[in-house]
């Protein structure tokens, strides 16, 4: 009451409300720019309402949201502030990957993806590079396929996000492994691109699709 009304905008969260003095940094602590995409930091002290510790926890609370930025709130969400004070809220921070120096989000990828009639389902991930560090790689699922629907969903990203996504590796799959409430398990797929160890959380709606997704994995990421 009595800051008045600000218009909504497409994408944005609107301003913080009265309490929360939010700011955007990059990974060693530094402030951004308006417009650039990094962490979504807190203030300390927060304002009244937050959460204040975990359960019986509170080195943890300390540890996961504290101690990475000193004196601020990790989010562990990724986003941006724009130079009107919108917050826009992109992904979770791990869904954030490093390209040949540039931040780049793949939810904001998947997003460019299923804007394609053909696509019904899809997951970007990131995978370790040793030129660019991680690049990203894409499985998709589609309602119906066509001749050159990869090269269309490449130049898609590449016109709407820019080349330096570097969006080239895409397979068309038959399904995602999810969690029952339909969490696409990405973390899995990440281990599994990058040869790691990995678990199938017991909360998989189908742990078959693992069985036929790893393979697709290993050969769009190593050949």
């Amino acid at each position: 009451m009595g800051l008045g009304k600000i218009p909504p905008r497409l994408g944005a969260c609107a301003a913080p409300v009265p309490g929360f003095d939010m700011t955007v940094f990059d990974d060693e602590g530094s402030e951004l720019p308006p417009g650039s995409l990094g962490n979504l930091v807190i203030k300390c002290p927060l304002p009244p309402g937050c959460l204040p510790t975990l359960w019986n926890n509170d080195e943890r609370f300390k540890a996961e949201y504290l101690e990475k930025f000193p004196g601020y709130y990790d989010t562990m969400d990724a986003g941006m502030i724009d130079d009107e004070g919108y917050v826009h809220i992109l992904a979770r921070t791990d869904d954030v990957i490093c390209t040949s120096g540039y931040r780049l989000s793949t939810g904001v990828m998947e997003e460019i993806l299923m804007g394609h009639d053909h696509v019904g389902d899809c997951c970007v991930i990131g995978v370790n590079d040793k030129l660019k560090g991680e690049v990203p790689v894409a499985f998709v699922v589609v309602s119906e396929e066509s001749e050159g629907l990869i090269d269309e969903l490449v130049h898609r990203v590449r016109t709407k996000l820019g080349a330096h996504a570097n969006l080239r590796k895409i397979a068309l799959v038959k399904a995602l492994p999810k969690t029952r409430s339909g969490k696409i398990l990405r973390g899995t797929m990440r281990k599994i691109a990058n040869r790691e160890e990995f678990k199938i959380t017991p909360t998989i709606e189908d742990a078959g699709v693992i069985d036929e997704l790893k393979p697709v994995i290993l050969k769009l990421v190593h050949g």
